[in-house]
């Protein structure tokens, strides 16, 4: 292979896998905690990051050693039809106990926004695999502008960038990432506007 065709994929490769969900989560949730809480705010963000980031990518490594899975990305549609639904339950669980210990509002709002992205995403992926990937990262720039200003949106480009690592390393159509930049943005920005 030449440079030409192997630096593109390389470089997706490191998009892909520098902005992978968890990481996106990881970094927007105290970015928000901090920017409208302090530090109370970063503990919070750290406890919703547990049950978002965490514990879903410890379900994903070990699914990956008995063999469920190939990466850690679930490029196969029907495994995320297993690990898509533990998420959503471990994001509800998070959820559920924020509410309970009163947890301030826009950590909240930022739990339901990822749990409600995930409803029509997980409805889509019975028969088409929509990118995770584009999803989160447009609806943590569209909850990033609602919490802290529209400054944030500045981000955006960025999503293409994705999507086109997405596409570059055809683990999805552009299609697919489009379709994903779409619902994350409109869902995840619709539910923690009415959320806070």
């Amino acid at each position: 292979m030449t440079t030409a065709t192997t630096e593109p994929t390389t470089w997706a490769r490191r998009v892909t896998d520098g902005v992978e969900p968890k990481n996106v989560i990881m970094a927007v949730l105290p970015v928000v905690g901090i920017g409208r809480y302090g530090w109370v705010g970063l503990a919070w963000a750290a406890f919703a990051a547990l049950f978002a980031a965490v514990i879903p990518t410890w379900f994903i490594r070990k699914g990956m050693r008995r063999g469920s899975w190939e990466d850690r990305h679930v490029g196969q549609r029907q495994r995320r039809l297993i690990v898509i639904p533990f998420i959503m339950a471990s994001v509800l669980l998070s959820f559920v106990v924020m509410v309970w210990l009163k947890a301030p509002t826009d950590m909240t709002a930022m739990v339901a926004a990822m749990f409600a992205s995930l409803v029509p995403i997980v409805v889509i992926t019975v028969w088409w695999k929509v990118s995770v990937h584009t999803a989160v990262a447009s609806g943590a720039v569209v909850c990033l502008a609602i919490a802290l200003g529209p400054w944030w949106l500045l981000l955006l480009p960025l999503v293409p960038v994705i999507g086109w690592s997405r596409v570059v390393l055809r683990d999805h159509t552009l299609a697919q990432t489009i379709v994903g930049a779409v619902v994350g943005a409109v869902t995840a920005g619709l539910t923690f506007w009415a959320a806070r």
